[in-house]
């Protein structure tokens, strides 16, 4: 059951010894009034009121001491007044006058003394309340804490010190046993049930006895302790690993707050927390950052092969029919070598083209700078075609470009784009194969809008639904059964590295067009 102590500063009911004084000093001063009143003795009687006043002091506070003292002033008064009143001379009134500085005096000393006891108990009553709350915090708070008497342990490493051994760490690694013979000299002085539950201990004296069984082997957390006692710090903090009593190892950050006075050495705060579960999440984070690594670098590599994959399907197929072709001219009877040197040349550039492509992904994963050219997009878009001239031959499509005004040259890197027009044409190829011959239509529009170059694709297939528009630059997104989904997002990628950008859509009169937009050279460049 919850305890609480009440301190209070007045006091209590009178008691028999209270009694007792103030019917002493009642009865002192009575017998100095009588006896100055009703006598003839000549000398200062009044003066012994101040010890009835003293008397009374030591049962009353201080309004009763204000009380007892104006009356005992009443009392010589009255008493000068009858016996000496008519009669008095100098020396008379000199007696009066020391009796009354007595009592003033006496007065004024018991009011200090009274003030300077009421401002101790207070003082204590609020170092009483600090020390409560100090407790309550200690045993109640869920970080565990100890109470240690450092003060052997100080002596004796200052005492190591001042015979030259100054760098601890390194004396206790080459002295496996000094650990051990530090931690015993320290004694645990207190604990809170938190420090029980983090060790699994029962009692305090647990802790005393088995101290050094908490550190294990080889950890160097405690050698840096003593090595900030000997630096004088006043806080030490580390993360440190201990063993429970049932033989877990736990990880705990320690914090230790060494006082400025040394004599509070025998009286150490230490505070221990639990991290194990942080260790253990951030060493489950690291080993998920590395497979992360490992699968976007497999990722990476996935890509790159879709990559160079898609990218050489072309000139490798172009190279395969126009070997095709070769050999056909070459069977002829007699052979047509004039034709045979056409598809030779033909062979030689598509093989030329593709070594530019693994050029170019080279570039790429080294992170090297692509040296761009000036352009002319037209010229471009004509060699683009004559590449593309046996797939756009085989299936039967014919291809229209329209240039409604002239177009600036552009600084653009010449094989990526003629790379993404190729990826263009090529899917829009295939979007109208299904198409009636008269309706196999490619046409290619060149403009410009808004101080940008703007190149349309279009085709006149089935053009694109909702669900395909969202996702068409979506790496690995494809509708085709044989498709990669890989060619417009290397497209997007690559125009956006230029400036531009690209955007699908369909067109008002029919098919899928895509629209690149790409800045034009700079008059100054």
């Amino acid at each position: 059951m919850e305890q609480k102590r009440v301190i209070r500063l007045t006091r209590q009911e009178p008691g028999r010894y209270d009694l007792l004084f103030r019917g002493a000093a009642i009865l002192i001063a009575a017998s100095v009034f009588t006896i100055d009143t009703f006598t003839e003795i000549e000398g200062a009687i009044a003066v012994l009121y101040s010890i009835a006043l003293l008397l009374a002091a030591q049962s009353v506070e201080r309004t009763g001491l204000k009380f007892f003292s104006a009356l005992f002033l009443c009392m010589a008064l009255i008493s000068f007044t009858f016996t000496h009143a008519a009669k008095a001379d100098f020396p008379t009134y000199m007696r009066l006058g020391v009796a009354l500085i007595s009592l003033g005096l006496t007065t004024a000393l018991l009011l200090r003394n009274d003030r300077a006891r009421a401002e101790l108990l207070r003082i204590n009553a609020a170092l009483a309340l600090s020390e409560a709350r100090y407790r309550s915090i200690f045993d109640r708070t869920r970080v565990a804490l100890w109470e240690r008497d450092y003060s052997k342990l100080r002596a004796h490493l200052l005492e190591m010190s001042a015979r030259g051994v100054t760098d601890i760490k390194s004396y206790a690694r080459q002295n496996p046993d000094f650990v051990n013979e530090c931690i015993g000299m320290i004694d645990v002085v207190a604990s809170n049930q938190a420090a029980h539950e983090l060790l699994g201990t029962r009692d305090d004296s647990s802790l005393a006895r088995t101290g050094s069984h908490f550190i294990p082997m080889g950890d160097d957390t405690f050698a840096s302790v003593l090595q900030a006692i000997v630096d004088g710090d006043t806080y030490f903090e580390g993360n440190a690993e201990i063993m429970t009593e049932s033989g877990e190892r736990k990880h705990v950050l320690v914090s230790i707050s060494f006082p400025t006075d040394v004599e509070a050495f025998d009286r150490v705060v230490v505070g221990m927390i639990d991290i194990t579960q942080r260790e253990e999440a951030r060493l489950a984070l690291a080993a998920a950052k590395e497979e992360l690594s490992h699968a976007t670098r497999a990722a990476t590599i996935g890509a790159l092969s879709a990559s160079l994959a898609h990218e050489l399907n072309q000139p490798l197929g172009a190279i395969a029919v126009n070997a095709q072709t070769l050999t056909r001219w070459l069977d002829r009877d007699p052979p047509d070598v004039e034709a045979a040197k056409r598809s030779a040349e033909r062979i030689l550039r598509d093989s030329s083209r593709g070594s530019d492509i693994l050029k170019s992904t080279r570039l790429m994963l080294s992170d090297m700078p692509r040296q761009p050219e000036v352009v002319a997009l037209a010229k471009l878009i004509d060699d683009t075609l004559e590449l593309m001239k046996h797939d756009l031959q085989a299936e039967n499509v014919s291809v229209e470009v329209v240039q409604k005004r002239a177009i600036p040259p552009i600084s653009v890197v010449r094989l990526e784009l003629q790379q993404v027009l190729i990826n263009l044409i090529s899917n829009a190829i295939q979007a109208i194969a299904a198409a009636e011959p008269d309706r196999r239509v490619v046409t290619i529009t060149l403009d410009t809008v808004d101080d940008m170059i703007s190149l349309i694709v279009c085709d006149t297939g089935d053009g694109l639904d909702e669900a395909a528009r969202a996702k068409l630059f979506t790496p690995f997104f494809t509708t085709k059964s044989s498709g990669m989904g890989i060619g417009l997002s290397i497209s997007r990628s690559t125009i956006e590295a230029m400036g531009g950008s690209i955007e699908g859509s369909n067109h008002p009169d029919g098919g899928a067009m895509f629209e690149i937009r790409l800045p034009g050279e700079r008059e100054d460049a």
